[in-house]
């Protein structure tokens, strides 16, 4: 499922320290709430580098008596530094957004240097070769030969693979393998079943499947493009056996990344975690930190989702988006990927008749 988010337009990271920000006229900001429950910001964002932080106060024990408001990044950093994980949620490929866990964690690893990154971007066999490229036993081009790490890297995530390289910490390959996902979105969680050996280490070994938020949020996003109308008994039963199973798949990625920093955490009881995944596995805290909190209820997450607003020099949020997390990013929207309805439905055939030629090879 994570891969199948909008791939925003990559820019290049190189120009990061001088537009990396949040408000540059904090003092002068400020955010109003209109009568339809819309929550808006004085300040504009400048460009597609930029980014706002609003830290939401939705998950507060006071909640009912707070508002969202404008926070630098320092003060957010000072915050984040009292969590034991603190997830940062990602439009896949957006500037803006890998940006900013750049500085999140270089600001979290200044203020506590007990820190590792963990990534929805590794696959859990790479372990090794990642170890062996952080420690100078390879190049670049051999960490990323064969698929390993995502095709974006260069851009999106090797700012943060070299700063924990520079600073000597440790970077944990926390996802399941594509493949191996591909195999249980297909058959099932029943195909766990089927493994043994190494190949079923690099997945969780418990799928949390139950009912909740979560699954309903899932189902809604995939049974949307399932079909409506009157179906058949055949039909009803085969589209939720579709949806099981590739409810599966994503739970696959949620457990297997949860287990890596459980695991992690228990080995080094000392350290603090930054991960980072697509937005829809940390919103809320459902997906990857609630399957963390039922390893380990007593850890303090934390969640920072980004909001594509829709006019960047009038950026506004919903209350919806304040409950994604303890803070939300807004950020440039990206650019619109089809104007004309023709090429959309071009593109939405190719891809179905590419899913339908997918295999289960693992």
């Amino acid at each position: 499922m994570s891969r199948n988010y909008f791939y925003a337009t990559v820019i290049s990271l190189l120009f990061m320290g001088a537009c990396a920000h949040a408000p540059a006229n904090m003092s002068n900001a400020s955010i109003s709430k209109s009568a339809d429950s819309t929550y808006k910001v004085s300040q504009k964002l400048s460009d597609f580098t930029d980014f706002i932080l609003v830290k939401t106060n939705t998950l507060n024990v006071d909640a009912k008596s707070q508002t969202p408001q404008l926070v630098s990044l320092d003060s957010a950093l000072d915050d984040l530094s009292n969590y034991d994980v603190v997830f940062v949620g990602e439009v896949h490929g957006h500037v803006a957004n890998h940006i900013l866990q750049t500085k999140i964690l270089s600001g979290l690893y200044t203020r506590n240097s007990n820190l590792a990154l963990s990534m929805e971007q590794f696959e859990r066999d790479a372990q090794a070769r990642l170890d062996q490229y952080l420690s100078g036993d390879i190049g670049e081009s051999v960490l990323t030969k064969d698929g390993v790490g995502w095709s974006h890297y260069k851009q999106s995530y090797r700012p943060m693979v070299e700063f924990a390289k520079k600073y000597k910490f440790d970077v944990i390959a926390a996802n399941a393998p594509g493949k191996a996902v591909r195999c249980i979105g297909m058959n099932g969680a029943e195909f766990l079943d089927t493994l043994t050996g190494e190949k079923r280490k690099w997945l969780a070994q418990t799928l949390h499947m139950q009912d909740g938020p979560y699954k309903d949020k899932y189902y809604e996003l995939m049974g949307a493009g399932m079909g409506h109308g009157p179906q058949s008994d055949s039909a009803k039963a085969d589209k939720e056996r579709k949806l099981r199973n590739s409810f599966a798949g994503q739970v696959a990625r949620d457990d297997t990344m949860a287990e890596s920093i459980f695991m992690y955490l228990q080995a080094h009881p000392q350290h603090k975690i930054m991960h980072t995944n697509g937005n829809f596995h940390s919103a809320a805290l459902l997906g990857t930190p609630e399957r963390l909190a039922q390893r380990n209820p007593n850890l303090k997450l934390a969640n920072i989702h980004p909001v594509m607003v829709e006019n960047p020099d009038q950026p506004s949020f919903s209350a919806q988006d304040l409950a994604q997390g303890q803070y939300i990013a807004l950020i440039f929207p990206a650019p619109e990927q089809y104007v004309k309805q023709e090429n959309m439905m071009a593109f939405f055939a190719k891809t179905g008749k590419k899913m339908k030629t997918r295999i289960c090879k693992y």
